[in-house]
């Protein structure tokens, strides 16, 4: 009979890792927006937190696809005297701070956190206010590959440490409705021979189990299935995000009768 009193499901969007897997994300928004599905937060780590601050702050999402097509990996290198990282951080940071114009945690038209982890004590840190960009340089930075960065006396780098995928985050923040987008890792096997590829596969082994583990925990999962794309692959940005379409497509019709939509 009063029904119609019956506030809706508070929706959250968890938006994991991955790098260069993790521009499948712009395909999984482009379908809930079309399918006008809520989202009344969003969390994101890593490429998550980078891709949700611009969906957050109103880069719409074409122009995001635009930039994802022109992007390659020579953007972001900037080589370093490694003492914490190989490369410095501060191309990445220009790359974020071009995607979201420069704006600030103030400027979001859609409630975001940011997971990061300090580096220093192994505690994650989850920023809902600050400095938006070197919050997500910060969010960004793979141990050993990007200088970490200190904000507020704490030395931070990538959240996909402990939250690859950051339900755990969302519920701790109030969510009644997870939506879970898990683009996955992709573990090669072969022969290791530079220390580069003993990080990037060290990062896929971990994330593979923690990704397993931490989606179980949201009330829908789009899972993005991507074969033999590594976390550098820019140059497959089409197909990424044609996969991140495909899984969303195959999961939306879940996510509408949940929520009455």
């Amino acid at each position: 009979m009063f029904n119609f009193l019956k506030k809706r499901k508070k929706v959250t969007l968890v938006l994991g890792g991955g790098s260069a897997r993790g521009l499948a994300h712009i395909g999984v928004l482009k379908i809930l927006e079309r399918e006008k599905v809520p989202i009344d937060s969003i969390i994101g780590t890593s490429m998550g937190a980078m891709l949700g601050a611009a969906y957050s702050v109103g880069v719409p999402i074409a122009q995001m696809e635009e930039r994802a097509y022109k992007f390659t990996t020579k953007k972001i290198l900037d080589p370093t005297m490694p003492t914490m990282g190989l490369l410095a951080g501060e191309k990445l940071e220009s790359t974020i701070k071009h995607l979201i114009d420069n704006k600030q945690f103030d400027d979001c038209k859609i409630p975001l956190a940011v997971v990061c982890n300090d580096i220093e004590t192994g505690e994650e840190v989850v920023f809902q206010r600050g400095n938006l960009v070197k919050v997500v340089r910060a969010s960004c930075s793979w141990p050993g590959i990007f200088n970490p960065v200190r904000i507020d006396g704490r030395l931070l780098s990538d959240g996909g440490i402990k939250h690859s995928v950051p339900t755990k985050i969302a519920r701790d923040l109030g969510a009644d409705y997870v939506i879970a987008v898990d683009v996955g890792f992709c573990v090669r096997k072969g022969k290791i021979d530079n220390i580069f590829q003993m990080i990037v596969q060290s990062f896929q082994i971990m994330g593979e189990e923690l990704n397993r583990h931490q989606s179980r925990d949201a009330d829908a999962i789009i899972k993005v299935f991507l074969t033999d794309v590594d976390q550098a692959a820019f140059d497959k940005s089409h197909e990424i995000i044609a996969k991140g379409v495909e899984a969303a497509e195959a999961g939306i019709g879940q996510i509408k009768r949940d929520l009455k939509i």
